[in-house]
């Protein structure tokens, strides 16, 4: 928080913003706290300019700040002000769930005097910190209530409310025009579809409407971080290469829900499963890579594939695939790949514990080495 005067924290609902937020006021001495959903609160900006201004505090909370598109304006004023007083940074952090729209509001009024922050849901090493197994991240996904929920059924039963409060509730807030019941089945056709290529086309006959249309619910997903468009490497390497974007529900989690999957057993028993437990590599390995690294996949219409890469000073840098298996088996296009964009480092992330040497000068590894691993090249 002490890069710019104000930060904005992303993520989606029910990941730990608020609680993280909270935990930080009251360390704070002075520190005001504001919830915009609570009427009182969004009351005292009512006339936003004489209360922040009120406020003598080191830092203001403000949480679910999309109510208030308005602030924004009253906040560079405000922040313009502190600055001619001294004042530098850490003194606004401002909370929401729709990255794109926050994003937008932000970047327009508060250029040069916001940084942006994101807060995704438990990753493996944190659940691995306390003593949670990997299977059991994998099933439960990393929203805090359902992982640390008494039993599946409780956390099943968790995510499945979560799912239908963003449709009774999210999209009708920030989308009124769109309708909540097809983006419902939309985010249950993308969990089937976990992890290939966006077919808008297909998608939008089956449910009625526009290629364009599908375009834009999933907009809306990707904005409430719920849904992530995994972008194809587009270099010139002389190859017919696969342009749409691949497609994951970003919490495992509420790919299992989706898909009414309550148990290991019965998971491990879906076509999805292998989907699935690439859907949590990759979520785990972009969050180690940083946020200023840009996730992408490289496949060839010859089949040469590669599930994520990242590159380095514009270049491809780290190449990874992923295998559940714990006896994973090196298809030749992984190699034509690695070969075709020159990449200095290969790891296949797979199912098990050991690490090991594998053929195209790959490395074999478990994911929380992969995690170890791609933190230490991309932030070297």
């Amino acid at each position: 928080m002490l890069r710019a005067p104000a930060v904005v924290l992303l993520g989606p609902r029910q990941v730990g913003k608020t609680t993280l937020a909270k935990k930080i006021a009251i360390e704070t001495p002075g520190a005001v706290y504001l919830d915009l959903e609570k009427a009182a609160d969004l009351r005292k900006l009512d006339d936003a300019g004489s209360f922040l201004r009120g406020q003598s505090s080191s830092l203001m909370v403000i949480d679910e700040v999309h109510r208030a598109p308005g602030l924004f304006a009253e906040l560079r004023s405000v922040i313009d002000e502190r600055r001619e007083q001294g004042a530098r940074s850490g003194q606004f952090l401002l909370l929401g769930s729709a990255s794109l729209d926050l994003v937008q509001h932000a970047s327009e009024t508060l250029a040069g005097r916001v940084a942006y922050l994101s807060m995704s849901p438990i990753m493996q090493t944190e659940a691995q910190a306390v003593g949670l197994a990997q299977d059991h991240l994998w099933l439960r996904g990393g929203f805090p209530d359902s992982l640390t929920a008494p039993d599946n059924v409780a956390s099943l039963r968790w995510r499945t409310d979560f799912i239908r409060s963003y449709l009774e509730r999210d999209v009708p807030m920030f989308a009124p025009r769109m309708p909540a019941a097809l983006i419902g089945r939309l985010w249950t056709m993308l969990a089937h579809l976990q992890g290939t290529p966006l077919n808008s086309a297909r998608l939008a006959q089956s449910l009625g409407v526009s290629a364009p249309m599908i375009n834009r619910y999933i907009d809306l997903l990707v904005d409430l971080m719920l849904v992530r468009r995994l972008q194809p490497w587009s270099g010139n390497v002389g190859k017919r290469l696969v342009k749409a974007p691949k497609i994951y529900v970003r919490d495992c989690g509420l790919v299992h829900a989706l898909l009414e999957i309550e148990t290991s057993a019965q998971l491990l028993g879906h076509p999805v499963a292998g989907a699935s437990w690439e859907g949590l590599v990759i979520e785990n390995l972009v969050d180690a890579a940083g946020a200023d690294r840009t996730p992408l996949y490289y496949r060839t219409q010859e089949g040469a594939e590669l599930d994520l890469v990242f590159e380095r000073a514009g270049q491809p840098f780290v190449a990874i695939e992923i295998k559940r298996s714990t006896a994973p088996r090196i298809e030749p296009g992984f190699g034509t790949a690695c070969a075709a964009l020159a990449v200095a480092h290969r790891l296949v992330v797979y199912g098990g514990d050991a690490a090991y040497d594998t053929r195209y000068g790959a490395r074999v590894m478990s994911l929380p080495q992969a995690v170890q691993t791609v933190r230490e090249l991309l932030n070297q």
